[in-house]
Formats: C-alpha cells, structure tokens, sequence
C-alpha cells in the first residue's frame, strides 16, 4: 500500500519489531506514569499496546524506576503482552544500566539524549559508557537528538565558527548544522565503539513543522540510518494533531521515516492512547498502512439536521475499533474494508456504493428508510428503531463471508 519507497536500507530489530527496510512503519508511543510504579506503568504499557502501539518507551530517570523495569516486563509477560519496551535515559543511564543489569536486558532498546549525557570530557566517557552497555547487552539505541536539549558545547561551536565567516549564515542553518552533527557523529562514534549501524536509529526532535521538514529532509539525505519521525512538544488536542499530521505527511510522502510517535498533550484524565489512534490514522489515511476498516461519513448539511447520521456514524467507528482486535485475529484483511455512513440522497447513495458496505440515510424530507449497498449493490433497506444494530449485524455477516479465517 505504500505510495514510496523507505528511506533507511539497513533494518533494525528491536525484540520482535523490525525498523526500516521493507518493513512497515512502526507506531510507538510513551507511558506518562511514574515507572517506579509498576503496577501503573505496566497497565499503561498494555492499554497503550492494545490500542496498537508497536513499541512503547518508558522513562528510567531513577535507581527506583531502573529497579521496576524487570517487574514491568514480567507483568506484561503475565498479560500476554509481549510489547517490547524502550528505554528512555538522560544524565544517569550509565550508571543506572551499570547498576541495573537486570533492567538493561529487560528492555529491548535504549534511547539516549546527546545532548543530556554530560559536559566536556565526561560527555564522551558517559555516552562511550552507555554505548558499551548497549553492546555488552546485545541492544539498539536510538540516538535521539532533541532542539529543547541540544548538546551546548557543540552548538557553541558552531555558532563561533559562523560568527568569523565573511558572510555569516542564517542562525536557523547554523541551528539545523548542530542538530544533524549531533545526530550523525554520535552516531558514527557509536559505530567506532563497535555498535553495528543496523543496531542504530536516529531522531532529530523539533516543534515547528517548517523546521522539522527541513531538518528531517536533509538527515535523510546525508546518511542511511534509520529514523524516528516525531514533532516534539506538539500541543494538546486538534492543534497537537493537525500539527503533527502536517510535518509528518510530507514526510512520510518523501519515504523519509520508518517509526513514528505523535506526541500529544493529553486532556486531563485523557486516555495516553489518542496519540497512538492518530498515528494509526496518518498512516491509514495516507495508505501507507491499514489498522480497523475506514468509515467513510459526510460532514451534514441543511439537508441533516437530524443528527442521527452523526450518532449512527460515531457508533459504527467505535464498534469497528472496539472489534477490531478480535477481528483482525479471526480474519485475514478485515482492516482494509470501508464502510460508508451517508446523511442523505445527494451523495449517500454514491459513496455508499464505492464502500464495501454503506448506508445512505435519509435526509429531511426524504422517505424514512435506509438502504443498504454491499459490494456495490443494493442489499436491503432499513427502517425503524434498530437502524443501527441490524447495521452492524450486516457488517458482522459481511465479514464473515468475505474475509477468510485466519487458521
């Protein structure tokens, strides 16, 4: 399905998830919890992995957060949820993985901050140390640049060396020069260490879209590692996703990137898995991957001012997302199906058409039925009260005898 071709050559596995290459682009997303609790974060951790997260990172800024990391696993082991589990580390990791060897192997990737390993002299010892340990324990590391923590020394640097030129460059070029040298010599050092460039994968975190474009497009020009898309600090709600669909489509849509995270805000009390469901979404809706059938809805008009199109459409993409788990362990490619949820005669019969299985409401005015399309064909018409449950009782027949049991 998808529309370009992948950008990193040289896959990275990560426990049962591979990164780059041919394989898909992988969701992950992060728990928010404090990880010495781990009967907390190991809920978390499976709620965000049913919601479809591929890998999910867990802060370990602590002697007492590195200490829950095996209990963490071997709850999640006890769920059936075999979600593997990234690290993420700043200032300490070489001294809490060194302490902990028990968390080291139960994590299946390490992230480390360049900018957040240490000043001078003992920044290159700490990152050496943490690159070390993740060979010592056989682990990937993602090497993820942040603009919010940009290695200083390095930054510094370049901004001297741009202060003598002639003609100085634009202080945003010389930004992007630091986040990119960052990214792409520690990385090389990490493979001076010994740390094979199929163990290694790259992130240069920004929160504009303009500027993550940019730097992204250049990382994927000068160098072959693979990459982790994200805007960082993205925002809270519609703002947090529209922002991260803009910057990453394009992306994605010039075959730069082979794992994403969109990392939202939550409402307060708000579920973390939103940030997960959207990923799902970028990613279907581009056609790059498919995760539940689509529902295809008008948006209303004066002909709808009944809303009950708009509660049936919001019912159906909930029960559709709420089966698919079992669905898509039941029958092979259900999540590529369409279903169409139409308001009235003007486009509803049409649209209802074009899906695997639609319905075309009827607007003001028109008769009070509901014909049903299958295939492209008019099924049967629907009337009454229980519009909506003997709908998604012929969606429930339709997979049946179209979608072929998984043996």
């Amino acid at each position: 399905m998808n529309p370009v071709a992948r950008h990193a050559t040289r896959p990275v596995r990560v426990g049962s998830v591979t990164i780059g290459g041919d394989a898909p682009i992988v969701i992950q997303s992060m728990t928010n919890t404090d990880t010495a609790d781990a009967i907390r974060t190991a809920a978390q951790v499976a709620e965000l992995s049913r919601a479809g997260s591929e890998l999910v990172r867990i802060t370990v800024n602590n002697e007492e957060a590195a200490a829950a990391v095996p209990e963490i696993r071997e709850r999640l082991d006890a769920m059936d949820c075999a979600v593997p589990l990234v690290g993420d580390f700043h200032f300490n990791g070489h001294k809490l993985l060194a302490r902990h060897p028990e968390c080291a192997r139960a994590l299946a990737k390490f992230r480390i901050n360049p900018g957040n390993v240490g000043r001078g002299k003992k920044r290159d010892e700490q990152f050496a140390r943490m690159i070390e340990l993740a060979i010592e324990y056989d682990k990937p590391v993602r090497i993820g640049v942040n603009w919010g923590s940009l290695d200083q020394d390095l930054l510094a640097r370049k901004l001297d060396e741009n202060a003598r030129l002639d003609a100085p460059r634009p202080l945003g070029e010389v930004q992007d020069d630091a986040l990119i040298e960052s990214a792409i010599g520690s990385a090389q050092r990490a493979e001076e260490l010994g740390l094979p460039a199929n163990r290694i994968v790259l992130s240069c975190k920004m929160s504009g879209v303009q500027d993550l474009i940019r730097v992204y497009q250049r990382l994927a020009r000068e160098c072959d590692y693979a990459l982790h898309l994200g805007l960082t600090e993205a925002g809270m709600g519609s703002k947090g996703i529209v922002a991260s669909t803009a910057a990453l489509a394009v992306l994605l849509q010039q075959g730069i990137g082979d794992t994403i995270r969109i990392s939202l805000t939550p409402e307060p009390g708000g579920s973390r898995a939103q940030e997960v469901i959207v990923a799902q979404e970028i990613l279907q809706t581009m056609g790059i991957r498919s995760f539940t059938p689509e529902v295809v809805s008008c948006p209303g008009c004066g002909r709808t001012s009944s809303d009950y199109f708009q509660q049936l459409a919001g019912e159906i993409q909930s029960h559709l997302r709420e089966q698919m788990p079992r669905w898509r362990q039941t029958y092979r490619g259900v999540e590529n199906m369409t279903v169409a949820v139409m308001g009235c005669v003007v486009n509803g019969p049409g649209e209802s058409k074009h899906a695997n299985i639609g319905i075309s409401l009827p607007g003001n005015g028109e008769k009070p039925v509901a014909p049903v399309y299958i295939d492209g064909e008019k099924d049967v018409t629907l009337k009454g009260d229980a519009i909506s449950a003997d709908f998604r009782e012929l969606i429930a027949d339709y997979i049946e005898k179209t979608y072929p049991r998984i043996s």
